[in-house]
């Protein structure tokens, strides 16, 4: 048995044909577990990291490729998300490293809530896209929206794009008089004018549409 096969990750959710989550017809991939605790989230129910149902590398090479054919046609790829991949950082070197052996495009969907660490550089290997998450410039009101301070999301965004040459997309939710007030869409604009390899920002609109997973889990919805 390889270290591979005894390294498991645990996944909340498959989605087969996206193609909202990066270039071409997406395989996502929803990891469980999640650091950050945004107001707006719209997957609650992937916060608790030992949710979900346990996969190993090869339980979920073999679900993937039997999309390969329109995945590979469409110029598309595999998207890793969640909650927060980054937190079940073993496992995605085992599998993303698998499919590289199959010629995927490999995108990350993540907060970037994490530190620079060799593991991290080993992922990277592998990665082709990486979609990060801003929620907010200011870092008190980011504290307040997302549990946590965004010095180390800052961090790895100028760490991905400007030191390993990755490219990127940026995405920010806009909400009313929160996250696009005063100057948080001067400072984020300013701030990714210094980043290399963006190739887009998307500004999303705020929507509510993961209330009645807050109201499930017994939570409260506080926007």
């Amino acid at each position: 048995m390889t270290k591979k096969d005894v390294v498991k990750g645990r996944i909340h959710s498959f989605d087969s044909f996206s193609t909202v989550d990066g270039p071409g017809i997406r395989y996502v991939i929803f990891m469980q577990g999640c650091n950050l605790r945004c107001k707006y989230c719209h997957n609650p129910d992937t916060w608790k990291i030992d949710g979900a149902k346990e996969y190993t590398v090869d339980e979920v090479v073999s679900k993937i490729l039997n999309c390969k054919d329109y995945i590979y046609k469409s110029n598309g790829g595999i998207t890793i998300t969640g909650g927060e991949p980054l937190l079940q950082i073993d496992f995605l070197i085992y599998l993303c490293k698998t499919l590289k052996l199959h010629n995927f495009n490999i995108a990350i969907d993540t907060a970037g809530y994490t530190n620079v660490s060799e593991k991290l550089d080993e992922l990277l290997k592998y990665v082709d896209l990486i979609i990060l998450d801003i929620k907010l410039m200011n870092n008190e009101n980011h504290k307040w929206l997302t549990g946590v301070s965004n010095e180390k999301i800052l961090n790895f965004a100028e760490y991905v794009c400007n030191e390993k040459n990755i490219q990127c997309i940026i995405r920010h939710v806009n909400v009313d008089k929160l996250t696009d007030s005063g100057d948080e869409i001067t400072n984020l604009e300013n701030f990714v004018a210094t980043l290399k390899n963006i190739q887009k920002v998307e500004y999303l609109e705020y929507h509510e549409m993961g209330k009645y997973k807050w109201n499930e889990l017994g939570l409260r919805y506080e926007l």
